[in-house]
């Protein structure tokens, strides 16, 4: 596992742009995914070391990809535009490792991925 690879799960192309642009400006290598079953097929081919997954998503959302890779060793930050009690209590309960709600500064997406990622 690569401690610089971080996997995007959002159905908004322009989220996972913007962290992408992010990210990559920080020297992490970004993997994108659009959907939660592309997700979890990436998980396991690539094995990243973080997986950034929006909550809300059609088909499979994010607490129920977090939900099925509770056997990856991949960190989890959940986003999310719900930035409720509900929401965080059901992402946690997944197994998400933290919490950051849309809209988010660059800095606050930073020092989240640096936390779990311990870089």
């Amino acid at each position: 596992m690569n401690d610089r690879v971080v996997l995007v799960v959002d159905d908004d192309d322009l989220v996972r742009k913007v962290v992408r642009a992010v990210l990559e400006a920080d020297d992490y290598e970004v993997l994108e995914a659009p959907n939660g079953q592309l997700a979890l097929q990436m998980i396991t081919e690539r094995k990243p070391r973080l997986v950034i997954l929006d909550v809300m998503m059609p088909g499979i959302d994010g607490v129920d990809v977090c939900r099925q890779m509770d056997h990856h060793d991949a960190r989890v930050l959940m986003l999310t535009a719900r930035d409720d009690v509900e929401t965080e209590d059901a992402s946690r309960a997944a197994g998400a490792d933290d919490f950051l709600g849309k809209p988010f500064s660059s800095l606050e997406l930073l020092e989240h991925v640096q936390n779990l990622v311990g870089t």
